[in-house]
């Protein structure tokens, strides 16, 4: 094979790998980010480029070891771009898990077993609703106002209104003597 020709190859398995990625099909965009791999020098820029891919595939087809592991090593890849991306995504890999509570998601009903004509009335006719529960009102508690010592309030006049006043009776007067005079 001649350069070009494995440089097309590479091309192409790596543009394959990642649109297998964007449609969610994790298995082969893996087998394929892998493949590329092979292809490539590891330590070359492209090198680092398709194996933080691997790592974000690992992670999204649930092999958080995997993805751990790689991103680990590559922490000390030669191109210091691929070094710097690999911490980041390492700091979210280990990052603790929080927890939620139910009532803080919304249940998507499952659709799968749906036929096409079902799915196709649900759309057309814009019947396709998500079904949620009510969330339980409660009252809510009315504010404590607190007394103001009226002697503590500024209560001298500081001029603001009248300038204001004059300001705008000075604005209006410009725009209906230009608006007679043109």
């Amino acid at each position: 094979m001649t350069a070009d020709s494995d440089n097309s190859e590479v091309e192409q398995t790596f543009q394959a790998a990642q649109s297998a990625f964007d449609r969610g099909n994790y298995r082969e965009a893996t087998a394929g980010f892998e493949q590329t791999l092979a292809l490539v020098a590891p330590n070359s820029i492209l090198g680092g480029e398709v194996q933080m891919w691997l790592v974000t595939a690992y992670q999204a087809k649930g092999q958080m070891s995997d993805a751990i592991a790689l991103c680990k090593k590559l922490t000390h890849h030669p191109d210091l771009k691929t070094r710097k991306e690999a911490k980041r995504v390492l700091y979210i890999l280990e990052a603790p898990k929080l927890k939620s509570r139910p009532e803080w998601l919304t249940q998507i009903p499952d659709l799968t077993g749906l036929s096409e004509s079902e799915m196709g009335d649900r759309q057309t006719k814009g019947t396709a609703k998500i079904l949620a529960k009510p969330l339980a009102s409660k009252p809510k508690p009315t504010p404590i106002v607190e007394p103001v010592d009226r002697s503590q309030v500024n209560t001298k006049d500081n001029q603001f209104v009248w300038v204001a006043l004059i300001a705008v009776l000075i604005v209006l007067g410009s725009v209906v003597w230009t608006g007679w005079s043109a």
